[in-house]
């Protein structure tokens, strides 16, 4: 819908003024409640644009649609807004044309999206479950509108904090294994990463140690200890490496397979830390600019004319740090590749690393690091401040997950339809819906925003929630079901008149395709899942509204069929762009 009116506009613009303009230059946006009219389009950065008065363009345009388009039923210039009423027809027009085809983007790109990239240290927590969720949505979102997109996920299985880890077991571990204790596998070795800050703490204590010169602990310089022996391939040392991260990659996969998400590609940083010591090593050896070793033997960077700072690249002793696996990863996915675009989802806290990172690169010569993009997002907080895997303090996403389905079957045997479903269906469906009400908590807020979970406070399953939606959706297919006719086009193709309910409802399915598009050029979910609410309650309102199977007049009931059954489609077409399954019954 906004799209056709663009071009007519762009039209407008060429005949008077002879300016050739892209779609993308007329600004739309829906008439405010308190002003008459369905859509406005602003006309001040045009007028600005032609050096014109605003108000005076407003009328000209008017003018010119008035008389050569066929969509104005009446309008109102307030300054350079001109707010439209569109004429049922083209409505009904635009929802049958709306039918047949779907938004794609004129330039399709080739993009690679990096999410989850979990450490093999700890179990997966609600703050992981932000990062699934929005790197899932945002990849069904390119892929949606015709990107090409490859899903990758990049496992954190070396460094500091996976000897943590491997060293509490190997001290306290006494051989023991998940299945001796019936611990899923990723939780059971994130007791022992606790275990590790617990006794590191007694030790501080013991020894005076401050943050400062925790290093001194000896425990902290066994596991410092430890790293040096994994990066010299000691064989004891990989023997309980492998070991640990084979159980923790077990438990994500499970967690993985419960919520639906997928990959194309799964890469281990152990795989290219060494390709990105040789990058480095290069850079240094080539006498790269603002590349240097310092006095203590550390291969270091100097981004100051950046306006960042310096950064190490290798330690003194030769092990690496994040960064240098980060730099051979980078290279080996432009070379395999060469993406248009290589988008990283990690939380806010990192933007300074991914600052780092590109300019870093762009001083070894590599020109396409400007492709890169951190898509940073808030963190998930609790009430006391930020999760703290070290301390235990997090909300488990397993744990979690099992709450949730334990209120949607209580819910829905208490108040749906779930008995007419076997118990194997029944399951299903207090799955998905107890998942559909944790991705639309987390969707539904802009990603830029922090989010604060209270785990005393069980996510809502009424209101603004992902269980309203589904249950929006179970009610069309229950009505269509009860209908037991299918809509004639041809009969619908000769209404003439709306009732408003139905011209809101309509207004709300025709934006489907733009808000599709804007979500996708803005990697911005919060925008589809709140347009699925509205959606929603737009159709609730109509069902309460007016009569849909018993109204009388076959081209209306026909009518307001045909708009049960679109938007239940889009509630679906949408939903499963964010991840969230639409059942039939509830």
């Amino acid at each position: 819908m906004f799209s056709t009116i663009r071009h007519s506009v762009v039209r407008a613009i060429k005949v008077l003024k002879g300016l050739e303009l892209s779609i993308d230059q007329i600004q739309l946006e829906e008439t405010p409640e308190h002003f008459t009219g369905d859509i406005t389009i602003l006309f001040f950065p045009l007028a600005k644009m032609l050096k014109v008065n605003p108000e005076q363009l407003a009328h000209e345009v008017a003018e010119y649609l008035q008389n050569n388009d066929s969509f104005i039923e009446n309008h109102h210039i307030i300054k350079g807004f001109l707010n439209i009423r569109l004429k049922d027809r083209f409505l009904l027009r635009e929802l049958i044309r709306m039918n047949n085809t779907f938004s794609v983007v004129a330039k399709p790109k080739k993009i690679l999206i990096e999410y989850s990239s979990p450490n093999t240290n700890k179990p997966l927590h609600l703050g992981h479950l932000r990062n699934h969720f929005l790197g899932d949505s945002i990849a069904r979102i390119l892929q949606s509108v015709g990107h090409d997109v490859v899903r990758i996920n990049l496992i954190n299985d070396r460094g500091i904090h996976i000897c943590k880890a491997m060293l509490a077991y190997q001290k306290w571990g006494n051989g023991e294994t998940p299945e001796t204790v019936g611990m899923k596998p990723d939780h059971w070795i994130g007791k022992y990463y606790v275990l590790f800050e617990q006794q590191l703490k007694k030790e501080m204590v013991e020894y005076g140690l401050d943050e400062k010169s925790i290093a001194q602990a000896p425990l902290m310089q066994e596991a410092l200890d430890m790293l040096r022996r994994w990066e010299n391939h000691d064989a004891d040392v990989l023997e309980i490496w492998n070991k640990l991260r084979n159980y923790a990659l077990e438990g994500f996969n499970q967690t993985y397979r419960r919520t639906n998400i997928h990959f194309d590609l799964i890469q281990f940083e152990s795989e290219w830390y060494e390709m990105g010591r040789q990058i480095i090593l290069s850079a240094l050896e080539k006498k790269s600019q603002g590349f240097y070793k310092d006095e203590t033997g550390a291969i270091m960077v100097d981004l100051s004319s950046e306006g960042l700072d310096q950064k190490v690249l290798l330690r003194s002793d030769g092990t690496s740090v994040y960064i240098t696996q980060d730099v051979g990863v980078a290279v080996s996915r432009f070379e395999q590749y060469q993406p248009d675009q290589m988008l990283y989802v990690v939380g806010n806290e990192q933007e300074y690393h991914f600052k780092v990172l590109k300019a870093v690169l762009k001083k070894m010569g590599f020109d396409w690091a400007d492709r890169l993009c951190h898509y940073s997002y808030g963190m998930v907080e609790l009430p006391e401040g930020k999760m703290k895997s070290r301390e235990g303090k997090v909300v488990d996403a397993d744990d979690l997950l099992d709450q949730l389905h334990q209120i949607a079957a209580e819910i829905s045997e208490n108040v749906g339809r779930a008995h007419e479903l076997d118990p194997s269906q029944k399951e299903f469906l207090y799955e998905q819906v107890g998942q559909a009400a944790l991705r639309y908590f987390i969707l539904k807020v802009d990603p830029a925003k922090n989010i604060i979970f209270d785990p005393k406070e069980n996510i809502d399953f009424n209101g603004n929630t992902g269980p309203f939606l589904q249950y929006t959706h179970a009610r069309i297919r229950s009505l269509l079901s009860r209908a037991q006719e299918e809509p004639s086009l041809n009969l619908i193709e000769n209404l003439e008149t709306m009732h408003e309910i139905e011209r809101k409802l309509s207004l709300a399915l025709l934006k489907k395709d733009d808000v599709i598009l804007e979500a996708a050029q803005s990697l911005n979910p919060s925008l589809l899942a709140n347009y699925l609410y509205e959606l929603a309650s737009a159709f609730n309102s109509f069902y309460q509204e007016v009569p849909v199977i018993r109204e009388g007049q076959t081209a209306k009931r026909y009518f307001r069929l045909f708009l049960a059954s679109q938007t239940g489609e889009t509630l679906n077409h949408i939903g499963s762009l964010l991840g969230i399954y639409m059942p039939e019954k509830m």
